[in-house]
């Protein structure tokens, strides 16, 4: 019990297998004396153990908060790399171990140590992932399911297709909402430019011409003066917004609400749907795959959709699915699934294959969000073009305006 509670060290250690081979890695571990242990129960002669020594550089740049994120690209490499290490062989610990030296995140890093240290000391490996908050739920019932089928080489393998998938279906998303935020973060960008710093050099020449300037004049000059007056109100808005936005979605009233909000907006909305749907497909069938029974696997996509409304449908779906219904029935009672999905899920049901049917779901969904994003990219373009365009013809417009109505006065003379 006293080692349990004793602070954990970090020890390098170089030994010699059975096979004669000399092996090197790290073990955290209370004492030198454990470390020696743990290593001769893993069947290992030790040469040296030493405790490990940050170097000044490596403290130097661990900063809290930077570095610290474990992003689904860095699992679905941890994942593909362990499915190759058990395939060809190495034992669990072996492989973790190897992991944890080689990969370049270093919360990653330590977190696969901790996971390395539970596995050593006789934890399962899903219970070990479990205590971490960067594997999520599917990643966790996916592993515990290889584990109990002996087959986690396999697992892994699908684990790393999923989170590639998804990365390649944000990749599409974010492909096709940069190009508005773009454009739209450029015409505000030339607005303040021209209220700050070209608005201001018209007002002298204003003043001179005398007379009633024109209202779409008056309002620019407004504009500019409270640009000037009150930029920082300008700066500060948008980060209190978003800020605000950010706070609202923890309440699950306000998170749903949006959620709704998205699956009927009128130009993302369906591009929404189909990314919510292709993730419960995927993740549905992955989990099936690895053996998980459908009542536990039914309760992990609905946390993994990233939309309320589809999650909450999901629920719905299992509670009928407990109560003895198939799963394509209470589907059906619910707009957010089309008549096609409800219909391939019916087949696949009746004939034994509701996994694979899933995973062509997934496939078609995937081809659909592509289509949806080059057609929202080509669609908003020119739109977005022409709103920019016109903002700052707008503007010009309204600064030449009074300058017409003099040289009109001159003509008509």
């Amino acid at each position: 019990m006293a080692t349990g509670t004793a602070e954990l060290k970090t020890f390098e250690y170089k030994v010699r297998d059975q096979a004669g081979k000399t092996v090197s890695g790290t073990l955290d571990a209370p004492s030198q004396s454990t470390v020696a242990e743990k290593l001769r129960q893993m069947g290992y002669s030790p040469i040296t153990i030493s405790e490990q020594r940050p170097s000044a550089l490596k403290k130097e740049i661990s900063i809290p908060g930077l570095g610290g994120k474990v992003g689904l690209k860095d699992l679905a490499v941890f994942s593909r790399q362990f499915a190759t290490m058990i395939n060809s062989g190495l034992s669990l610990i072996r492989a973790l171990n190897i992991l944890a030296e080689q990969t370049d995140n270093t919360k990653l890093a330590e977190i696969v140590s901790q996971v390395r240290s539970d596995v050593e000391e006789g934890q399962p490996l899903a219970a070990s992932l479990a205590k971490h908050e960067v594997f999520p739920k599917l990643y966790v019932a996916m592993v515990r399911a290889g584990e109990t089928a002996g087959n986690l080489d396999d697992v892994l393998v699908r684990i790393a297709e999923t989170l590639e998938a998804d990365l390649e279906l944000r990749r599409k998303v974010k492909s096709a909402l940069t190009y508005p935020v773009v454009v739209l973060a450029l015409a505000v960008l030339c607005v303040i430019i021209m209220l700050i710093f070209i608005v201001p050099t018209f007002v002298g020449m204003f003043q001179s011409l005398g007379g009633e300037l024109p209202l779409p004049t008056k309002i620019l000059l407004v504009m500019s003066n409270f640009m000037q007056s009150f930029w920082y109100i300008v700066l500060l808005a948008p980060i209190a917004v978003w800020q605000g936005f950010k706070r609202a979605r923890k309440y699950p009233a306000v998170r749903y609400r949006l959620d709704q909000i998205k699956l009927k907006a009128p130009v993302f909305g369906p591009l929404f749907h189909k990314l919510a749907l292709a993730r419960f497909a995927r993740n549905l069938s992955g989990l099936l795959r690895a053996g998980v029974p459908i009542l536990s696997a039914l309760d992990i996509p609905s946390e993994t959709v990233n939309n309320g409304v589809v999650g909450d449908a999901l629920d719905e779906v299992r509670d009928s699915v407990e109560e003895g219904e198939a799963v394509s029935a209470p589907l059906e009672n619910h707009g957010v699934f089309p008549p096609m999905t409800v219909q391939m899920l019916a087949v696949g049901e009746e004939t034994g294959q509701m996994d694979l049917m899933l995973e062509k779901i997934a496939e078609f969904y995937d081809q659909e969000v592509k289509a949806t994003t080059e057609s929202l990219t080509a669609m908003l373009e020119p739109i977005m073009i022409a709103v920019l365009g016109g903002l700052v013809g707008a503007m010009v417009i309204a600064l030449y305006m009074p300058m017409f109505k003099i040289f009109e006065l001159i003509g008509q003379q």
